[in-house]
């Protein structure tokens, strides 16, 4: 298992840079068992010496690339590619380990994307407002500059890129991994859209 402080959401490309002793000793293990491991979201605490607060779904990261960066050090190209559910924290000893088991996508039919989509066309508009002179309202404007075809796929895939490429944050991601259904991560992600509008309508305002 890998603890970070970001959340990976299926779908989503993740660069690793190893360089903790622990993870050194994980790879040769995790290449050796098809070169998959779990990622969870550090809740409280910190990625470096452990004692951190962990969630309890995550998601599998596969390892497309890996490159010796020195004595100990490793960077790796990785994917994230199915959800799983923290059964029991095993101690880390010598890494971090847990039993985990599937989460699995219940067979749904279409969701509706017309308010993402509208709260989305909001966002665009606020940042035009105000994103020349604010750093953070060009990098979600930045986030917003590619134009979007959700609903062409399957729900399951197109609701975690969409939570992908919107600009949420840890919280709201992590609520998105554990909602049950492309129906709930909708939901989610709607919400998420509100509380981000409201607060950059004040932001503006002030």
């Amino acid at each position: 298992m890998f603890p970070l402080g970001a959340v990976l959401l299926p779908g989503e490309k993740l660069p690793l840079r190893i360089f903790e002793p622990r993870y050194a000793a994980m790879l040769p293990v995790v290449e050796k068992n098809g070169g998959e491991f779990g990622v969870v979201l550090i809740e409280r605490g910190s990625e470096v010496g452990g004692g951190d607060v962990r969630s309890m779904v995550g998601t599998v990261a596969r390892i497309d690339r890996l490159t010796d960066a020195g004595p100990g050090r490793y960077s790796l190209l990785c994917s994230g590619t199915s959800r799983i559910r923290v059964t029991e924290w095993l101690p880390d000893d010598p890494y971090p380990r847990a039993l985990v088991e599937d989460l699995p996508e219940p067979d749904t039919g279409p969701v509706e994307w017309s308010d993402v989509l509208e709260k989305r066309a909001q966002l665009q508009l606020l940042c035009g407002q105000g994103g020349r002179k604010d750093p953070q309202l060009r990098w979600i404007a930045s986030q917003l500059a590619a134009p979007v075809d959700y609903g062409d796929g399957d729900p399951v895939t197109e609701t975690f890129r969409a939570a992908s490429d919107l600009p949420l944050g840890p919280a709201d991601r992590q609520s998105v991994l554990e909602s049950p259904d492309p129906g709930s991560r909708i939901d989610v992600i709607d919400a998420a859209l509100d509380d981000l509008i409201a607060a950059l309508r004040f932001r503006l305002r002030g």
